[in-house]
């Protein structure tokens, strides 16, 4: 299976005063192409650090990193905004949507940024609007909807490219028990359509839904069974 993903290696650490503060202490990590992953760790465990630099949001430090056999590191700035822009798609915990655009303007945002022409964007966001159960609620504003229906607003706006990737950063964080479930299918639906997903969570209930599973402590990371 091809990889999306792949680290060899992979080290991270900054500079505190005069010293190198280490974060991430070599990491090894595949993920194929359709799979659904989720990586696990507690706070300070260097969770958000590797999340960065697998968004091409930051630079590691030593060590590969690899998007679809790309070596990220050779990439200029301009390079890895493409990137981002093109291959991976991003769901966040607090959703990131803009208050003052309908859910349907804040899903119709990438394809503006990639000059995708305007039907062609109305047409994407308005099939992955009823893919996602939004398909009536497009000229909501993110306030007027429940967290549930920003959640999959939000996961539409990463979708709506058809990027490589759906990186999920903690996206039931702020989500009760009920609306969880919800989401957590939603990611089961999406994965089982070809999608390829990699989660970052520190829920057990919550990675255990995905199909491969990692955790990551003290800036080492392991497989779990």
């Amino acid at each position: 299976m091809d990889a999306i993903l792949e680290t060899k290696g992979l080290r991270k650490s900054y500079r505190l005063g005069k010293e190198d503060v280490p974060v991430l202490h070599g990491i090894d990590f595949r993920l194929g192409r359709g799979e659904y992953g989720a990586i696990m760790g507690p706070s300070g465990s260097g969770k958000s650090t590797l999340l960065n630099i697998l968004g091409c949001l930051d630079r590691a430090t030593g060590g590969q990193y690899l998007v679809e056999g790309r070596l990220v590191s050779a990439f200029s700035e301009s390079e890895l905004a493409d990137l981002r822009a093109r291959s991976i798609g991003f769901a966040f915990q607090s959703f990131q949507l803009l208050p003052r655009l309908t859910l349907s303007e804040n899903v119709e945002l990438p394809l503006q940024y990639l000059g995708i022409p305007r039907k062609e964007r109305r047409r994407r966001v308005a099939e992955i609007m009823e893919r996602l159960g939004l398909g009536q609620r497009g000229r909501h504003l993110p306030m007027e909807v429940s967290g549930g229906q920003r959640q999959r607003a939000a996961i539409a706006r990463a979708l709506v490219k058809k990027p490589a990737l759906l990186l999920a950063d903690e996206p039931t964080g702020n989500l009760d028990s009920t609306t969880t479930a919800e989401v957590l299918d939603l990611f089961r639906q999406l994965h089982e359509e070809g999608n390829t997903i990699l989660l970052i969570t520190h829920e057990h209930d919550v990675a255990v839904r995905a199909q491969r599973r990692w955790k990551i402590f003290d800036g080492l990371m392991e497989e779990m069974a």
